[in-house]
């Protein structure tokens, strides 16, 4: 588990006093041996998994346990040797159970240092007996919440004893073995057999190291719930990370250690089918299962997207295909559903940089869509289900090794979101705001007309820039993005570099691009990249000479008149950006893409002239009063 912890605030005069006079406690004097004997072990589990197999275990060896309530009579049952805790201290369980180890015997029996003849002789006065092993877990005090259990309920799952007794033993590790979980028995167990009925020093300290990121884990959840509870929350944030998956590398293969973790204990937002991901995987998939949701819930229809490095190269939903379409984007002949319709149009937004993308899907993948994916160089896929079907082809692809994530359509990710970035912590509310047709009645110019078709155009450009690095432009058409423009310092430089893609989009419909006769045999692939050099047209004559090998006969240029003429014929698109315009020149360079929506949240000072300049083009401009940038 690893801890987050943030702090706010200038510490006050008194606290920096109180620090500048702290001193260290000096170590108490105690003889360390490799090798402990288990004679005696305080069993209290509320989490009963895995205790029939220990509680055998420790009769077998003729260990003495001291345990409390239901753990007690399950250990019983077994064979073991115990003795009720509230008989070893003469103390009985009390307040409602609310005091059962808080005692010096117990606590005596786990913090006493071994080899202090003063600590040995005050055992010996108090009738302490020293306490080797203790198995310990917490109250579900996550569960409770998770539950949506009412305050005094929640406070009730705060375990105090359990805690106290983790923080003890690990903390006396020279002499006691603490485990916590069930899946530690296993390791215990063998522990024991391997070393004649003994922990070693080396097991002890790993089981305390476990043992403090547990109380630490618990603690954290406490007081974040309690936080949310209160007036006047703390300062501290503490957020618990357990690994639940490492992973080869993070961002960088020199960049180790590299692992996956859950968040304050919680469940997972989605789980591994297939494949072993990697960081940029998961950073790619997380995102894009977002933008698909999102969007799925806000046109009501199925969503895709194409996902490369924490950006879409493209994102739509599941509109038909026009005939054009279907030959453009080599689908002939193929069965779309919905969802097929959907990754299909998501794909061919930029199918040069969809090259080895990760992709989502908002709805169940069924074997129309698996059959798609199965020709399309990428890397991997999440969704909230496959059929039998899909499952099976996209198990099998890449010789096993495609990624298949399953979604939990369920899961809502926490309220606030941590970061760290050169060693400073930082915190804020996830953005939870989803983009719908509510955003758009704000209309700024003269035209006012937004059919429907705009409007679902401008919420799949909106959604997908929610999800795209900042600053980031991108226009959609037909229900689907056909340019995004990422990661520009500069607006107009996001509405030209996505101008530009969005005027390779459109040339791959001119009738000389469609018309390309390729060898056979050419991949599928080669055939995209072919097809947006000859667009682009700027190749050196080396570069060239290979590119011609692709054909049998080498094509006639398309000429600048030709790609003018066919661009400027292009209508109807809609174009949305994650911050303001500042100046009228996103606007200019719009018009020449034939945009004709445009949404914006405004609040430039320059909001007049950006608004004049959509009227001089018959523009529909609609400030969404809602920011969108994403780093």
């Amino acid at each position: 588990v690893l801890s987050k912890e943030l702090r706010t605030g200038t510490p006050s005069a008194s606290l920096q006093s109180n620090r500048s006079m702290a001193h260290t406690i000096a170590a108490v004097e105690a003889t360390v041996m490799d090798k402990v004997p288990v004679k005696t072990a305080l069993v209290s589990v509320y989490d009963k998994a895995g205790i029939d197999d220990l509680g055998k275990f420790l009769a077998a060896k003729g260990v003495h346990i001291l345990s409390t309530g239901g753990t007690a009579a399950k250990l019983r049952e077994l064979g073991c040797t115990v003795q009720d805790v509230a008989e070893y201290t003469g103390s009985p369980e009390i307040l409602d159970g609310r005091v059962k180890t808080l005692h010096p015997k117990v606590h005596g029996g786990l913090l006493a240092a071994r080899g202090n003849a003063k600590h040995e002789a005050e055992m010996v006065q108090h009738g302490i007996r020293p306490i080797d092993l203790v198995i310990v877990n917490l109250y579900p005090f996550a569960q409770a919440v998770a539950k949506g259990g009412d305050f005094a309920t929640c406070i009730e799952n705060i375990d105090i004893g359990g805690p106290c007794m983790v923080r003890a033993s690990a903390k006396n590790n020279a002499g006691v073995c603490i485990a916590t979980s069930p899946a530690q028995y296993a390791g215990l167990m063998q522990q024991m057999n391997e070393n004649d009925g003994c922990t070693t020093y080396d097991f002890r300290k790993n089981m305390a190291a476990a043992a403090y990121a547990l109380t630490a884990s618990y603690d954290s959840a406490v007081s974040g719930w309690l936080a949310g509870e209160v007036t006047s929350p703390p300062s501290t944030h503490s957020i618990a990370f357990q690994v639940e998956r490492p992973l080869k590398y993070g961002c960088n293969p020199h960049q180790l250690p590299a692992a996956l973790c859950s968040v304050g204990g919680g469940k997972m937002p989605f789980s591994v089918v297939a494949g072993i991901p990697g960081y940029i995987n998961l950073l790619d998939a997380i995102n894009a299962w977002q933008l698909v949701y999102e969007l799925a819930q806000a046109t009501g229809k199925p969503a895709a997207a194409s996902f490369k490095h924490v950006s879409p190269a493209g994102a739509a939903i599941g509109l038909p295909l026009t005939e054009d379409e279907v030959i453009a984007y080599e689908v002939s002949g193929k069965e779309l559903t919905p969802v097929a319709l959907a990754y299909v149009r998501a794909r061919n937004a930029d199918p040069m940089c969809s090259f080895g993308d990760f992709v989502a899907i908002s709805h169940e993948v069924d074997l129309a869509t698996a059959n798609i994916l199965k020709i399309e160089v990428s890397d991997g896929i999440i969704a909230p289900g496959y059929t039998a079907e899909a499952l099976a082809i996209l198990q099998a692809k890449k010789g096993g090794k495609f990624i298949v994530l399953q979604a939990d359509a369920s899961y809502v990710p926490p309220d606030r979101e941590y970061r760290m970035v050169g060693g400073v912590g930082f915190m804020q509310k996830r953005n939870a705001t989803i983009f719908t047709k509510d955003h758009l009645q704000q209309v700024k110019t003269k035209k006012t007309e937004l059919p429907e078709s705009a409007q679902l155009d401008l919420i799949l450009a909106s959604v997908a820039i929610k999800y795209t690095q900042s600053n980031s432009v991108g226009y959609a058409k037909g229900g689907m993005m056909v340019g995004v423009g990422a990661g520009q310092q500069s607006r107009v430089d996001c509405v030209k570099l996505a101008g530009r893609k969005v005027s390779t989009w459109r040339l791959r419909f001119h009738p000389k691009v469609m018309g390309l006769k390729f060898k056979d045999g050419v991949k599928r692939q080669d055939r995209v990249n072919a097809r947006v050099r000859y667009i682009e047209g700027d190749m050196a004559e080396a570069e060239r000479v290979e590119w011609e090998k692709n054909f049998e006969t080498p094509p006639a240029a398309l000429t600048a008149e030709e790609k003018e003429q066919f661009v400027g014929a292009l209508d109807g698109v809609a174009i949305s950006s994650d911050a303001f315009f500042p100046f009228r020149d996103s606007i200019d360079h719009a018009s020449k893409l034939g945009v004709k929506f445009v949404a914006q949240p405004g609040g430039s000072v320059a909001d007049a002239e950006v608004i004049a300049a959509c009227d001089t083009y018959g523009m529909t401009m609609a400030f969404t009063d809602l920011r969108l940038f994403h780093h």
